[in-house]
């Protein structure tokens, strides 16, 4: 069965809505640009844990999903550990696939 999920994450990266790495990220909410945040299941409890930090302060809606290689390869790049989706329209989507699951 295909992951919808990722495909519409696919989706948002070809649309170049997505921005991927710890970094990048990061500096995305913080400077109020993500619309969400997903993190990769297998992503380590330190990046989990910074990333669910700065996501309660910010108000930014963090899932965790999938694996770094799945969630890379979804966006056409190598591992990542973490993906920020910056258009709301694509935002809104991927959040109701997710909650659907």
């Amino acid at each position: 069965m295909q992951d919808r999920v990722l495909s519409m994450v696919g989706l948002a990266a070809k649309a170049g809505k997505v921005v991927s790495g710890e970094f990048s990220v990061e500096k995305a909410v913080k400077e109020k640009k993500a619309y969400m945040v997903i993190i990769a299941d297998d992503a380590s409890d330190n990046t989990k844990k910074m990333f669910t930090n700065m996501c309660t302060f910010y108000h930014v809606p963090i899932y965790f999903y999938a694996d770094k290689e799945r969630l890379g390869r979804a966006i056409g790049k190598e591992m990542r550990a973490s993906v920020g989706i910056t258009d709301a329209g694509l935002g809104n989507t991927i959040l109701k696939k997710l909650n659907n699951e």
